[in-house]
């Protein structure tokens, strides 16, 4: 037998237990004979022999009334078989206790939340809103209800409806919500710009940063706004908000940090603050930005020393590679170094962009909600290369 269904017989002893009692009760005092188990009792006791348990359960359920003694064993089995993915018997089962009349408040409610969780897990949401919608005015499970209603919303990308059950669970649980609050709100925004309505778009960005001031989505997304609107400083001022406030996105801020200081004309000034933002944050990707802006602005014979001095400190694949690119460039007999550089793509083009910090997701596009384990701003950049590449490797190429 499976080691699960042993599980199984945990409420299957509970129910012989009460069954045995039970008949004890009404059995007259002067008879002494023992207890015989009925027909129905004995038969399921063969499915579990005849290793047969679904059977068994489904006989045990049947014939069991459901009642203030038994109800625990009747939410247990509902429980146990939507765990196993048995969501159609999980609903029979809390189905039958909600139909009962001699059960306390209470234990209804609590019928109702497994059975609006069964409804969910099914796929049956509009079942499943309408129990938690009564169930979240109840005062034992309002949290859990507002909880489920606000899964329900996201799913059908109801963000308004998804934004006051987050208000609500935040004076529940007496924590912050802001991180969701402000995601959905920047969901509504990319609607609006979708629909071609910059301005509403640029509004609910700003109840985004309201809510949380940290949200690097809304931060990029009314950066974007800005540019296309040709508010460069506005947008110089957003982007460098992330920086400044969410670090970790540090590298998403580059392109159109880029785009603002070239509409004006200030790719200098650019060279400058990328240095500063290096100090703060090293990176990879940073570097070989900052080298190809050293070619750009004709200052090629610095490019070679700014690589060695920063790889000696921050040793990084990508640094390393554009070093070799710029030392082949200058002599004849390169080709263990066009190998070494070939070596350097194969391992960059092998490794992800972005990891989950909770699940540990990885992939090459960033998901503002992580498709693993479903948590909002979960999913961070990171540099593509190894950072941990031996000093020697930098220190060798720079003799």
């Amino acid at each position: 037998m499976p080691p699960e269904f042993f599980w199984l017989l945990l409420p299957v002893a509970a129910w012989s237990g009460w069954f045995a009692a039970r008949r004890s009760e009404r059995r007259p005092k002067r008879i002494e004979r023992s207890w015989v188990p009925d027909a129905e009792y004995l038969r399921g006791l063969n499915y579990f022999l005849d290793d047969r348990p679904d059977k068994a359960v489904d006989l045990f359920v049947r014939v069991l009334d459901v009642n203030e003694e038994t109800v625990e064993t009747h939410l247990a089995l509902g429980s146990l078989f939507r765990r196993r993915g048995e969501v159609d018997r999980a609903i029979r089962v809390h189905q039958n206790i909600v139909a009962r009349t001699s059960l306390s408040n209470e234990q209804r409610a609590r019928a109702l939340l497994e059975l609006g969780e069964d409804y969910m897990k099914s796929g049956l949401l509009d079942r499943a809103e309408s129990l938690f919608q009564k169930l979240s005015n109840h005062p034992a499970h309002e949290g859990t209800a507002l909880k489920n209603l606000s899964l329900i919303h996201q799913q059908e990308r109801g963000w308004l409806a998804a934004i006051d059950d987050c208000r609500r669970l935040e004076e529940v649980a007496g924590r912050s919500f802001r991180t969701e609050i402000a995601h959905f709100y920047c969901e509504l925004a990319t609607e609006s710009r979708q629909e071609g309505d910059a301005s509403t778009a640029g509004e609910l960005l700003e109840q985004a940063l309201g809510a949380d001031p940290a949200c690097a989505r809304a931060l990029l997304m009314s950066a974007r706004l800005a540019i296309q609107s040709g508010r460069y400083d506005r947008a110089e001022e957003l982007l460098k908000c992330v920086e400044e406030r969410t670090p970790s996105f540090t590298i998403e801020i580059i392109a159109p940090l880029r785009e603002c200081f070239e509409a004006r004309g200030r790719i200098r000034d650019l060279l400058d603050y990328f240095l500063e933002v290096l100090g703060r944050h090293p990176s990879g990707r940073l570097i070989i930005v900052i080298a190809d802006l050293f070619h750009e602005l004709d200052l090629d014979e610095s490019a070679p020393e700014f690589l060695k001095r920063t790889l000696a400190t921050h040793p990084s694949l990508s640094g390393l590679r554009k070093l070799l690119q710029l030392i082949a460039g200058k002599i004849n007999d390169n080709g263990e170094l066009a190998s070494a550089i070939e070596l350097g793509h194969s391992m960059l083009d092998g490794d992800v962009h972005y990891r989950c910090k909770h699940c540990g997701f990885q992939g090459r596009s960033l998901h503002w909600r992580c498709p693993g384990c479903q948590n909002w701003s979960s999913v961070e950049p990171r540099d593509q290369e190894r950072l941990a590449v031996v000093h020697s490797a930098a220190t060798l190429v720079s003799r």
